[in-house]
């Protein structure tokens, strides 16, 4: 098992490479995004986590993953990431986000005559159900206030994906390998 350190109690300090994927429910599931921050789109496989929702944030592009037992949201899960794409993700996620294992039983939509990191966020078919055993898949939970609206990723597409995939490229080329910032809030 290939276990990720960024120090001691670091968010990274339980995840292993090898063993665990990341449930992405906002700018992560969008192909155009990974490939500026890690130079590629991993395998990404639609799936929608229930009990939780994707809340809109005050003054923020975009979205926090908060618990809702009324809701289900829809996402992606990203395998097959190194140790050094997840501390770029990592570093990428704001103080206020908490990295934690979710109990995940997911619909997965995939089409098998299609690579799934093609999968674009907005595509509603559900084709397959598959089973993750517990610990296994890591999410980024938001810790501070929200608002009472949902983040939609057809919205975010459609009016702010390409500049933010571009702020996503100069911050990626500021990144310090000693000193990690954290993204600025957009």
């Amino acid at each position: 098992m290939d276990v990720i350190g960024n120090g001691p109690g670091g968010r990274l300090a339980r995840v292993s490479t090898t063993e665990h994927a990341l449930f992405v429910y906002g700018t992560l599931q969008f192909p155009e995004v990974l490939h500026q921050l890690i130079g590629r789109c991993p395998d990404l496989s639609p799936a929608e986590l229930t009990g939780w929702r994707a809340a809109a944030l005050p003054g923020r592009l975009y979205p926090g993953l908060v618990a809702d037992a009324r809701a289900t949201v829809r996402g992606a899960l990203l395998s097959g990431l190194s140790a050094g794409e997840w501390a770029v993700l990592d570093a990428f996620e704001d103080d206020e986000y908490d990295l934690r294992p979710v109990d995940f039983d997911a619909t997965v939509r995939a089409d098998t005559g299609v690579r799934s990191s093609r999968h674009r966020p907005e595509d509603p078919d559900l084709t397959a159900s598959a089973r993750y055993a517990p610990g296994a898949v890591w999410t980024y939970v938001w810790t501070a206030d929200v608002t009472p609206r949902d983040w939609r990723a057809e919205e975010f597409a459609a009016e702010h994906l390409s500049a933010f995939a571009t702020s996503c490229a100069g911050w990626r080329q500021t990144l310090d390998p000693v000193a990690i910032p954290r993204r600025p809030v957009v």
